[in-house]
């Protein structure tokens, strides 16, 4: 998602803005990231942990500032789960991680 390294204040508020994202306005989308880093801030990343994956993140309206589930409280990430369910569809056979997660 971000192509530059980013301080620890940055840092901090990715993490502070997923604090306030209320699940029922939140903004969703998804893409392929590197799994290990999927702001792409680690310029020393070594290429055996260059893993591409799925992953997911969210904005209040209006922000710019696009959190990953993983950095979402845990009631936050479990509603948007319930309410996107159908827009993160995966091929049938899956439906098991999707009922997980929204536990």
């Amino acid at each position: 998602m971000m192509s530059k390294e980013i301080t620890v204040g940055e840092w901090i508020a990715i993490r502070d803005a997923g604090r306030k994202i209320d699940p029922e306005t939140a903004k969703v989308c998804c893409r392929y990231t590197l799994i290990i880093d999927p702001y792409g801030i680690d310029p020393d990343l070594p290429k055996e942990c260059e893993q591409v994956g799925r992953d997911y993140f969210a904005r209040a309206p209006g922000s710019d500032i696009w959190v990953g589930f993983g950095d979402l409280p845990k009631a936050t990430k479990r509603a948007l789960w319930k309410k996107h369910r159908d827009k993160f569809s995966h091929p049938e056979g899956l439906e098991y991680v999707f009922e997980e997660l929204a536990r």
